[in-house]
């Protein structure tokens, strides 16, 4: 099916235009407050730094702009009641009841926002931390900078995946019910804790429903103001879903959709980096309910669905995967909700999740999807190997076969695991500088000695993020509780505690990011041929080359840059893959956290490799100090020279099930002779040959780098600035982003088909 099959009204033009316009003009920016903050995921600020403002940084000109990524709009103007909120105006406490009151302060005077032409509302400017301080205990503090001597950070919010089919089945009157039902429970027991917690639970969401009956009675007295019979219906239409949300569960596909946004904002207030599940299995009642009873066409569902990915693009739904006797799960919503996206191309985060009994049609449709828009949207990703890799880790049958890719390259168990993924980090370069450090003061001359130092200063590392970690879910609860997204799990709500808290879900490994594993594993590797076997140089001669960045030392550099390296389909080397990732697997997983659970890891980092290079210096690969480190396990640029194909066998040799994610970032070069045709059956083929070989997930982009180096310099040219690119696991506006993320991004290999 082709994209002038959908047909977009005046209305959606509108809208989309709309869209366009805060990206372009930076009203959706997502900022970070320093480098430290994106290598380490902690800083000394991040902990009182609003991600979607920049509010308590450095001055705004100093923060780094990810581009285009949440839904909060911005104003240009501080919230205007922050010197008003509670625990401001009275005493302010680390306790879940004392930010249930801040919340639903700060809700209840956060504006009503309708826009022309909308039928889906909602809308926030502000988030909680830019009115309450997030920050925890000084205890918290020294053990963040202690963590980040030895190579390792973290911090904990949100990155879980709720399951929205509760919010859809009960409404906000069904969750107040069950909430004042368990709290009745618990006072009954005399378990005054968490009958406190849901008492606190119930001013939070009474107070998204006092704001979704302020949207009704907003667009009523629009309404009846209103002379445009269109905008009339529009406003009359708005009344009527609100009305009935703030009093029951959606009855319809469009209250549905309605449910979803009011969600994504009340949640969002609190905190970014959620994702959503899967839409099509959650939904799909719903919308069979409104094509059976002649309410709902397939064109209106597209409409409603494509406007709610213009209100937020940043849902990480997921498509496809298998049910729960393990059958494809695809069906006719699977192909609706990517239909709605091919209505509008660019920004968006979604995921097809492939298996080998999957319907062959709608993937090939997927295919094309990325092929015609070449965004990165939707990603592909392999089911099989999501449910393998929670098998692994522990989770039970049950938990384990509702696995959703839910972000940049994580998935969870939908509503039943909290893993604050994608926050957590081990810089692996540090362990083994210290490693080459204890080789040359012990004057160890094999390389199993000094891999056992390199294990040794891995355990240091992972200790440190054990140690913060902790201490950090020993607070959290408290800090920053997340009752939103509490209500839509399984398990808070029953057993009074916040998704945060200790024992609240069935699964709570840590997550944790692995940044520069490429380099480890080429600098390991050269090491080991030209100091430890080839005897060409000593430790303590490289040492001494890479504190002076090389200088005076290019012949020597050239030797440890042209050592085989990552991404070439080398058995050797790979080997050295395996070696290195399988390692820090066994440290994280003898690791335990206080709720029980092991750390996991991640082979990905979300944007520290374009930041870390003066950080880390130089490198036995070969690498300056000021280059970008390699983008998560994708190969440093330029490496891989064997061609997409050898790069790809290269990641499949790491049993990718035994990781919490390892994507495979490509950049395709479009061919102008080439058709819409062949590139997607290109796709097709090459994605299920990698998941075939349990490769786990796929981010392409289709797009001319040299054309992208002129928008770096041309930013307002019209040719360049509807460009958007699936940077590593989330999308922008490619002018949006901050000019070294460009940088970085232009620097990575433009692979050919084939």
């Amino acid at each position: 099916m082709s994209a002038q099959n959908f047909a977009v009204n005046q209305r959606m033009k509108n809208l989309i235009a709309r869209n366009r316009e805060l990206a372009l003009g930076k009203k959706r920016e997502l900022l970070a407050p320093n480098p430290e903050f994106l290598i380490y995921h902690w800083s000394g600020e991040c902990e009182a730094f609003a991600p979607a403002s920049g509010e308590l940084a450095p001055p705004k000109e100093q923060v780094i702009s990810f581009g285009d990524h949440n839904c909060r709009v911005e104003t240009g103007k501080p919230y205007p009641y922050a010197d008003q909120m509670p625990s401001k105006t009275g005493k302010f406490e680390y306790s879940e009841y004392n930010w249930a009151v801040d919340y639903a302060y700060f809700l209840d005077h956060s504006p009503v926002v309708i826009h022309p032409d909308e039928l889906i509302v909602g809308e926030m400017n502000w988030q909680l931390e830019e009115a309450r301080l997030y920050k925890y205990p000084e205890e918290c503090q020294r053990l963040g900078f202690e963590a980040r001597k030895v190579g390792a950070g973290g911090f904990s919010l949100a990155h879980t995946c709720p399951d929205l089919g509760i919010g859809i089945t009960l409404g906000w009157s069904g969750i107040l019910e069950k909430i004042r039902k368990n709290r009745a429970k618990f006072e009954s027991y005399g378990n005054q804790k968490s009958a406190e917690y849901l008492a606190a639970s119930d001013l939070v969401v009474s107070a998204i429903i006092r704001y979704i009956d302020r949207y009704a009675k907003e667009a009523e007295k629009r309404g009846k103001a209103e002379v445009d019979r269109e905008q009339k219906l529009l406003y009359e239409r708005i009344a009527d879903n609100c009305k009935a949300l703030a009093v029951g569960p959606p009855q319809t596909f469009e209250q549905g959709i309605q449910w979803i946004n009011f969600f994504f904002v009340v949640e969002r207030m609190n905190g970014h980096g959620n994702g959503y599940g899967r839409f099509d299995q959650f939904m799909y009642a719903l919308y069979e309910k409104g094509i059976m009873d002649g309410s709902l066409t397939r064109e209106t569902a597209h409409e409603l669905i494509a406007e709610q990915y213009l209100k937020y693009g940043a849902s990480y739904f997921s498509f496809g995967g298998r049910n729960e006797k393990l059958e494809d799960a695809t069906n006719e919503l699977s192909w609706v909700a990517l239909e709605a996206y091919d209505m509008l191309g660019g920004y968006n985060h979604l995921g097809v999740m492939w298996h080998e009994d999957m319907d062959p049609a709608y993937f090939q449709y997927a295919c094309e999807v990325v092929a015609r828009h070449g965004a990165g949207t939707p990603t592909l990703v392999n089911y099989d190997v999501l449910r393998a890799s929670e098998l692994y880790s522990g989770f039970s049958e049950e938990d384990a076969w509702n696995v959703c890719y839910s972000g940049c390259q994580w998935y969870c168990s939908v509503g039943k695991e909290y893993q604050d993924q994608d926050v957590n980090c081990i810089v692996l370069i540090q362990p083994m500088q210290r490693a080459m450090k204890n080789c040359v003061q012990k004057n160890l001359t094999t390389f199993e000695k000094f891999w056992e130092e390199y294990d040794k200063e891995v355990h240091v590392s992972a200790d440190a993020l054990v140690a913060l970690k902790n201490s950090q879910y020993l607070w959290q609860h408290k800090v920053w509780p997340e009752m939103i997204t509490s209500t839509c799990m399984h398990g808070p709500i029953e057993k009074g505690k916040d998704v945060t808290d200790i024992g609240a879900v069935n699964n709570n490994y840590t997550s944790v990011n692995i940044l520069g594993v490429p380099n480890v594993i080429d600098s390991i590797y050269a090491m080991k041929k030209l100091i430890f076997e080839d005897k060409m140089y000593t430790m303590e001669e490289l040492l001494d080359a890479l504190e002076r960045d090389w200088e005076g030392q290019e012949v020597m550099r050239q030797r440890f840059l042209n050592v085989d390296k990552f991404g070439n389909d080398l058995d050797d080397v790979d080997r050295m893959a395996v070696k290195v990732s399988e390692h820090i697997r066994e440290v994280l997983e003898s690791k335990r956290n206080i709720k029980g659970f092991f750390f996991r890891p991640s082979l990905f980092q979300f944007m520290g490799h374009t930041y870390a290079g003066p950080f880390m210096g130089a490198t036995p690969d070969g690498r300056h100090k000021d280059e970008f480190l390699a983008h998560g396990m994708n190969p440093m640029p330029g490496r891989n020279q064997n061609g997409i194909s050898a790069t790809a066998n290269s990641l499949c040799k790491i049993d990718l099930r035994h990781f919490q994610g390892g994507s495979l970032q490509i950049e395709l070069t479009p061919i102008v002779t080439q058709t819409l045709g062949d590139t997607a059956r290109f796709i097709n083929h090459f994605s299920r040959v990698f998941f075939q070989k349990h490769g786990v997930q796929i981010n392409l982009n289709i797009v001319d780098l040299k054309e992208l180096k002129k928008a770096m310099d041309d930013p307002e040219n019209p040719k360049y600035q509807d460009i958007v690119v699936k940077v590593t696991g989330y999308s922008a506006h490619f002018v949006a982003m901050d000019r070294k993320l460009q940088e970085e991004f232009v620097s990575r290999v433009n692979y050919v088909e084939g």
